[in-house]
């Protein structure tokens, strides 16, 4: 690809380097400590920010990410655009050693993601979709070599069943109640389907390859979980509304939570 913004190839080098620093420790002793808010934080979690922050400060642009102190909305809504970083997106999954976590780095603007990416420190893979100029995927080792990046087409040819995308804890049992369904609204809609039980943002590279049709998310989601992901989407002509009201998702809100969210590729939306 050429012509790519240079604080972009920033962020690709970023998430390479804090992909390595992800494996080393995800390979050796991890150390859990749980948050005020119940949610678990490894060393690699904190180290990959360290790393990912020391790179985009080179931009000037402000960053935003779940492991760094937050600005108060007040301060926020007067930036003109900022990086909204999730340094280790899946941390629960690194700790079960699934291999499915990811880091997710976005570039949003007047509330909209114009450029992300999702890097897989496991395969060694990254995607990223930039604005107005489509969707790409590459290995690590090919990041500076944007001829050997691969350009995603939209896919209009959807699964047969439909297979939805969701998180490993999609529909469970809770305290003797099963979860909020979504099965209903999905058989209503599109007929048979089946799930693809899947944790951290590695679900895009599923979406964006026609490997998954939807992705429904019921529970609590962050900005960060998800901005990167919007823009592969909607740059292959998909679309993530809010459940509730079906309005397209914004970012750098006065409350950084996401609502319950369905993700639609181009397969399952028509022309």
């Amino acid at each position: 690809m050429r012509n790519l913004n240079s604080i972009y190839h920033l962020a690709i080098q970023a998430s390479i380097d804090a992909s390595h620093i992800i494996k080393e420790v995800y390979y050796s002793k991890i150390n859990v400590v749980i948050k005020e808010d119940g949610s678990p934080v490894t060393q690699a979690d904190l180290m990959s920010s360290k790393i990912i922050s020391d790179h985009l400060s080179e931009t000037g642009i402000p960053i935003m990410g779940e492991e760094r102190e937050k600005s108060d909305f007040e301060t926020r809504k007067k930036w003109e655009s900022h990086w909204c970083v999730d340094p280790l997106d899946g941390t629960k999954m690194f700790i079960l050693k699934n291999d499915e976590f990811a880091v997710n780095i976005a570039h949003v603007k007047d509330g909209s993601a114009i450029f992300g990416l999702i890097a897989d420190p496991i395969k060694h893979r990254i995607i990223i979709g930039v604005k107005n100029k489509g969707v790409f995927t590459f290995d690590f080792e090919d990041a500076n070599n944007p001829e050997k990046w691969n350009k995603i087409s939209p896919n209009k040819n959807k699964n047969q069943p439909v297979i939805v995308a969701c998180s490993r804890g999609f529909g469970e049992q809770r305290k003797g109640q099963k979860v909020f369904g979504y099965d209903e609204v999905l058989t209503k809609e599109y007929g048979e389907f089946c799930y693809l039980k899947m944790g951290s943002a590695l679900k895009f590279f599923e979406l964006a390859e026609g490997r998954a049709d939807v992705y429904v998310r019921l529970g609590p989601t962050m900005e960060w979980d998800i901005a990167a992901g919007q823009i592969i989407i909607e740059e292959l002509g998909g679309s993530i509304e809010s459940i509730k009201d079906g309005k397209r998702l914004i970012y750098n809100k006065e409350s950084l939570f996401n609502p319950p969210f369905i993700v639609k590729t181009k397969a399952v939306l028509g022309e």
